[in-house]
């Protein structure tokens, strides 16, 4: 019947279901599923076949015992039936030396059983496998599912699950008990294996990227610059699980290979040899490591992304000097903690003096044509300060390609992966530290924040969500808990940007510091209290509070050859200078001057440990981030009048009575 045959399924399947039944459920696929579909290039001709399977849960790769075949010349041959349409060749080459010879050497060396291994997966149908033919798609099930900060615990504590990873990949496992050595083996050979989906709805710690590691059968299929057959991630919402599928793109013949693209989608030779490192060693150290900052076409190119429409010139609007002005907002602290009588709230959008919102505003032309009088608490294009990968651009303004002194080193792995990989090879020949970071372009609170010294990771872990890669510092300068020892620590400043054009610039005097609650050191990296410090997310994990009252004698105790007020006044001049350089071109290369505009960002940094030309130790601040919209709830809680400083500053133009300090 047609509707049958539209679903891919052979007469004997097709006799069941009813036909009208069938069609509204293939429907029903399509609305749901489709897009992500259509995304991944499965092909419409496999659909019905697809949803025949996940409804019945059909296993397309059981888990048979081996089976032994004759080989020839030097290899051994295993193949392992799985099903009637696949199987997997295991391949071990053998030693040319006589077998005296070959005996002698394995007396020679321990027992090691590490003999590198070849699989391929083979067609072994009799009639080979048509690309044409809707039912030549294929579920195969995940091994292993899990968030990367999870790994090391889970391999750990799961039954089963590091003998199995380890018998997966190759690694040498010995006894019940996990071994720590066994466990660090498997998390550094697991980044020949992970795949990665991200799910596009919850909060934000939900949307973190998950990876997977594919059963063994697909965890057998070898890459091939022209593959046979594609893969995909997807995820069934019916049942909440995630499968990975499996088409071929031509028609292959019994005992042709199964092979996909490990760096699918990907034309640039250069990138593509990058992101095959894991698989195929190459050196890259003639390649410049030189990254200067990127044409003006890729900043028209953000802008365009972030569909932010620039306003036209607008003069700046005088108001008499008691106008009292109202304020819309849905921002609850501002809501709770603006006191001051100058400043009135309104419900009423249309109504307001001033906009300050949580959200970012896009439609700037809008507001400078409709109401230019409305001031708002930002500015156009101020994701340049906002998003780790412009940040890092603009602020090579300062640096040169090297970038200044007060941020990290720091690459885009959307653009400069190449660079990246020569700079830690580099790195490596000279023997440097090699610790890196991987963040997202734009997640706060340190969420899918990854610290490696695997270049394996880090090539990886740009198939998730777009990242750059920074030198994580080595060699903080630290705070001596009594506590718990000498762990790291951050420092977050508010800066307040009253206009571009003058630049004017304050810094609240009162700062907030965060502490890491397990003492530093340059291992267990995944542990996320002792290279971590951000603790106040999460209600279990202890939160150390420390005023900046308290702090400062503390520090200067612990550091008396550093009084703060030198080690401040550098802080202040590396923020100067960033602003400096965000407002140097005009938009969208920096940020546009709008008269009508206010803003308050958040700057966490670290110290660490550098040296002078005379050879002195001193203390170099590393701008980590900038935030829009911070969370002030602490400073609300210890400084009441935070928000009527903030206003005043800004909107007032009156920052004497408050506790702000000019920059600029």
């Amino acid at each position: 019947m047609e509707a049958d045959a539209g679903l891919g399924l052979t007469p004997e399947s097709a006799r069941g279901p009813d036909p009208e039944e069938g069609a509204r459920a293939r429907a029903e696929f399509e609305a749901l599923h489709g897009p992500a579909l259509r995304a991944s290039g499965v092909p419409e001709r496999y659909w019905g076949r697809l949803l025949y399977k996940l409804e019945h849960e059909v296993t397309d790769q059981p888990q048979p015992p081996w089976c032994w075949i004759g080989s020839s010349d030097y290899s051994k041959i295993r193949v392992f039936d799985a099903g009637e349409m696949f199987g997997i060749m295991q391949v071990e080459e053998a030693e040319e030396e006589g077998e005296e010879e070959a005996a002698r050497e394995a007396q020679e060396k321990p027992p090691n059983p590490g003999i590198e291994l070849c699989y391929k997966v083979i067609v072994t149908n009799e009639d080979g496998l048509q690309a044409a033919d809707p039912n030549s798609i294929f579920l195969i099930d995940h091994a292993w599912t899990c968030r990367v900060e999870h790994a090391r615990q889970q391999l750990q504590q799961v039954p089963g699950l590091l003998h199995r990873m380890a018998n997966l990949m190759g690694v040498e496992f010995h006894g019940e008990l996990p071994s720590p050595e066994a466990v660090d083996q498997v998390l550094e050979e697991m980044w020949k294996f992970n795949q990665t989906y991200q799910l596009s709805h919850g909060p934000a710690e939900e949307k973190v990227p998950v990876w997977y590691i594919m059963d063994e059968f697909g965890s057998r299929i070898q890459h091939s610059d022209e593959p046979s057959f594609a893969t995909a991630p997807f995820f069934y919402m019916p049942q909440q699980v995630a499968y990975t599928l499996l088409w071929p793109l031509r028609d292959l013949d019994t005992g042709e290979e199964v092979t996909r693209d490990f760096a699918y989608g990907e034309a640039d030779p250069l990138i593509r040899k990058c992101m095959l490192l894991p698989w195929a060693p190459a050196d890259m150290l003639d390649l410049s490591s030189c990254t200067p900052e990127p044409p003006d076409q890729h900043y028209q190119a953000i802008l365009e992304e972030n569909k932010e429409k620039l306003p036209l010139a607008i003069d700046p609007v005088a108001r008499p000097r008691d106008h009292v002005f109202t304020v819309y907002t849905d921002v609850q602290q501002v809501l709770d903690h603006l006191t001051h009588p100058r400043f009135t709230l309104t419900q009423s959008e249309a109504d307001a003096d001033i906009l300050y919102n949580f959200s970012h505003f896009k439609d700037y032309r809008r507001l400078s044509q409709e109401r230019p009088h409305v001031l708002l608490n930002q500015f156009p294009c101020e994701n340049l300060l906002t998003v780790k990968d412009c940040l890092a651009s603009i602020a090579r303004r300062a640096g040169g390609p090297e970038g200044p002194a007060w941020l990290p080193r720091t690459f885009n792995l959307h653009t400069e992966l190449p660079q990246f990989v020569s700079y830690f090879q580099q790195r490596e020949r000279r023997g440097e530290d090699n610790h890196w970071i991987c963040k997202p372009w734009n997640l706060a609170r340190s969420l899918d924040t990854h610290i490696t010294k695997s270049l394996h990771s880090v090539i990886r872990h740009r198939e998730s969500t777009p990242k750059v890669v920074s030198k994580y510092i080595e060699s903080p300068v630290l705070f001596l808990r009594e506590d718990v020892g000498r762990v790291k620590f951050d420092i977050r400043y508010i800066v307040l940007l009253r206009s571009v054009k003058p630049l004017k610039l304050f810094v609240y005097d009162v700062f907030w510091l965060r502490f890491s609650n397990r003492p530093f050191s340059l291992n267990d990296l995944d542990d996320y209290e002792k290279h971590f410090t951000v603790m106040n997310y999460d209600p279990e994990v202890v939160l150390k509070q420390v005023h900046y009252d308290e702090f400062i004698p503390e520090f200067e105790k612990q550091y008396p050859e550093f009084p703060w007020k030198s080690v401040q006044a550098e802080i202040f001049r590396a923020f100067t200078e960033l602003f400096q350089v965000a407002c140097a071109k005009p938009p969208p290369l920096g940020l546009c001057h709008y008269p009508s505009s206010r803003a308050v960002y958040a700057i966490d940094l670290m110290l660490k440990w550098d040296s002078r030309p005379d050879g002195k130790r001193a203390m170099q601040p590393q701008i980590l981030e900038v935030n829009f919209n911070p969370d002030c709830e602490r400073a609300c809680r210890y400084h009441p009048t935070f928000f009527n400083d903030i206003f005043s500053t800004l909107y007032l133009d009156e920052p004497s009575d408050c506790h702000v300090t000019r920059l600029i």
